[in-house]
């Protein structure tokens, strides 16, 4: 399988939002849909994919924004650990806190835990618990790409001063 991946750099905090897809389906995952809905939206449709799911690395708020109004539109699940569950239920609290709008608190349909595997049409992810930047942080790889959110940055770790976060859990992992 070869896929192609694309991103787009959304909202205040810059967040990555990923759209990676196959090229014989045109079967899409969105991993990470932070903010700009409509942004995302418009290029899934110029680039004519089909969504088949969003997975999540975690739940702050620069990495969930997005994820009702897509859900929506394309009537997709969505995946996330279940440790980010708590983080979830407070992103209307995180968003007032960085003196931003909060967009729709996303609702889950399945939660993930421990290391496995997914699989949408021709699409395999692996997915590895990677606790400490949050208690729920999730590395997926897909066809030799690796999405990790937070929990690595270019040169660095993930930070861990947020609510959540734990240096030596996310050193360990």
């Amino acid at each position: 399988m070869s896929i192609t991946v694309d991103s787009i750099t959304v909202g205040p905090f810059q967040e990555n939002t990923f759209i990676l897809w196959e090229k014989e389906l045109r079967s899409a995952l969105l991993v990470d849909p932070g903010d700009n809905p409509y942004e995302i939206i418009s290029k899934i449709r110029i680039l004519d994919l089909v969504p088949v799911a969003i997975i999540n690395t975690h739940a702050h708020l620069d990495h969930v924004g997005a994820v009702s109004k897509i859900k929506d539109e394309f009537s997709i699940p969505f995946y996330l650990h279940k440790d980010e569950k708590q983080i979830l239920e407070h992103y209307p609290e995180m968003c007032r806190m960085f003196g931003i709008k909060p967009y729709e608190i996303p609702s889950v349909d399945n939660w993930i835990s421990g290391d496995g595997e997914l699989k949408f049409d021709n699409l395999k992810v692996t997915y590895l618990e990677t606790p400490g930047h949050t208690p729920g942080g999730t590395t997926y790889m897909i066809d030799g790409h690796c999405f990790s959110g937070d929990t690595l940055f270019y040169g660095s770790i993930g930070r861990t001063d947020l609510p959540g976060g734990n240096f030596t859990t996310l050193m360990n992992s």
